[in-house]
């Protein structure tokens, strides 16, 4: 038997060029694809310009991914909302919805679990299950956007997983998002994190898209980094950072580095010196990170004073630097929290529930 093809994940090309292999018309593709990625519709019975012959003929040949929320929780703080979908092989993952004032910001999953290894992150608790297939990654924005009634503007690959470990899908997840004839998001709106794929960094820089490319730093020299990120035995700082040049000059778009504080372990004003070192060299920006503890490491979140004299030390070598504002901190809010006490069967944090 043939396997079914994940319909949501072909391009309009693709799209047309597979409808046209079914002998049926192309413009069919241009309907189908509106439907999708314009209106969002959940199921083919949606699509009430097309036969009902025709949609039956699509439920044969193809699949169609339409995620529901198992749990969402929603922040009694600041109104953010994290989002538990259900992918229907067992697997789940979680997206964080979040209200600026600039506009909506939507940070979903690229992986169901993550095979990097982190020492302060619960999304790798447990390793890599699989990737996420492009539509998986699109359909977190399109039920958010229908469960909150809102419009996304900023879109941020860094939820659970390693975006440039799901190279391919990636790129195709892209190309939907911002494809006018979808949401027509801005690449210039949409950011993927990195935990230091150096290979992938650079192939990424080959195809000269506009968005941010952020690189999870969290330490400034190779042995501190390290200890707290396995994937930095691959490569140096050294290398990082001449990967990081090559994306600012195939692209012109400046690099962020996330810098994670955890007291006691990277916060110190010898640590902001090196990592003032390491920023100078390029142009990037520093987004220091207040750690989110979870219950299975020991790391704790730096006091507001040493972030606060980290940040002024960085500033001190004109490196453009912010903190992150904390958002949804009652709601399990470090990246895998929810995943995890999900599969664990656990107790979740506190906020307000919704099944």
């Amino acid at each position: 038997m043939t396997e079914k093809i994940d319909v949501k994940s072909l391009t309009l090309e693709e799209l047309k060029e597979e409808l046209l292999s079914r002998g049926e018309k192309s413009f069919r593709a241009a309907q189908m694809y509106g439907w999708m990625h314009g209106k969002q519709a959940r199921s083919f019975e949606e699509m009430t310009d097309l036969s009902k012959e025709f949609r039956e003929k699509c439920g044969e040949w193809y699949t169609y991914t339409a995620l529901s929320p198992v749990r969402v929780q929603e922040s009694r703080i600041d109104g953010t909302k994290k989002f538990l979908f259900d992918l229907g092989d067992g697997n789940v993952v979680e997206s964080v919805w979040m209200k600026y004032k600039y506009g909506n910001s939507v940070c979903i999953s690229s992986q169901a679990g993550c095979r990097m290894g982190c020492s302060f992150c619960a999304s790798g608790i447990g390793g890599l299950e699989r990737n996420l297939t492009p539509s998986e990654m699109l359909d977190q924005i399109y039920a958010i956007t229908r469960l909150t009634g809102e419009r996304v503007s900023n879109v941020v690959v860094m939820g659970t997983g390693e975006p440039l470990d799901n190279y391919d899908n990636l790129l195709v997840f892209l190309k939907l998002l911002t494809d006018e004839n979808g949401l027509h998001i801005s690449q210039r709106n949409v950011t993927v994190s990195t935990c230091g794929l150096v290979p992938q960094m650079r192939r990424l820089a080959g195809e000269k898209l506009q968005i941010t490319l952020a690189l999870s730093l969290h330490a400034a020299t190779d042995e501190k980094r390290r200890s707290l990120m396995p994937v930095a035995k691959r490569c140096s700082i050294e290398e990082l950072m001449d990967a990081c040049a090559f994306y600012f000059q195939e692209t012109g778009r400046r690099i962020t580095f996330e810098y994670s504080l955890m007291r006691g372990v990277n916060d110190s004003l010898k640590d902001a010196q090196d990592l003032g070192r390491l920023a100078g060299r390029l142009r990037c920006h520093v987004n220091l990170i207040p750690v989110n503890p979870i219950k299975e490491r020991s790391y704790v979140q730096s006091d507001r004073d040493s972030i606060l004299a980290f940040k002024n030390a960085l500033e001190k070598n004109k490196i453009n630097v912010t903190i992150r504002r904390e958002m949804g901190r009652d709601i399990d809010g470090a990246c895998g929290q929810l995943r995890r006490r999900h599969m664990e069967g656990g107790q979740y944090a506190e906020g307000i529930f919704h099944n």
